[in-house]
């Protein structure tokens, strides 16, 4: 895997491309001239995406019914040197339609614990905790 990233203007705004040739823009966390996600906004995206297509994929192979799927994903940081690492990420899933609950929770295990590389690639440096709500109750 392969991706290319390309400094757009003078500052910190960045173009990302991966091999589909779908574009990212990334930048800095400067509120007054961002245009784009930083670079551990980012990370946490991936997190909750790689999850979601798991999780997604494993219900839908179960004939579960999925009405709305929809992710919150919260990171804390430490001071490390000059650098300001995730010391913790924690995912809430939040599911509504027609899923059987145990199924639900299942899925997203595996999905945790086994399938997910973004999860899996951070395991041993960031503590990665989730919790699953379904249908407005959490699981």
């Amino acid at each position: 895997m392969k991706v290319y990233i390309n400094r757009l203007n003078d500052e910190f705004l960045f173009e990302a491309e991966g091999q589909h040739k779908k574009k990212v823009l990334i930048d800095s966390s400067a509120p007054e001239t961002v245009q784009g996600s930083s670079p551990m906004e980012l990370l946490l995206m991936a997190v909750g995406s790689c999850n979601a297509i798991d999780i997604v994929s494993i219900l839908k192979k179960q004939r579960q019914s999925i009405h709305s799927y929809k992710v919150e994903v919260e990171g804390e940081r430490k001071e490390v040197k000059q650098a300001r690492p995730f010391s913790d990420i924690h995912v809430t899933v939040i599911l509504e339609g027609e899923i059987d609950p145990a199924k639900a929770k299942r899925a997203a295990q595996l999905s945790f614990e086994k399938y997910c590389s973004v999860s899996m690639t951070m395991d041993n440096c960031v503590n990665i905790t989730y919790d699953v709500v379904l249908n407005d109750h959490k699981i």
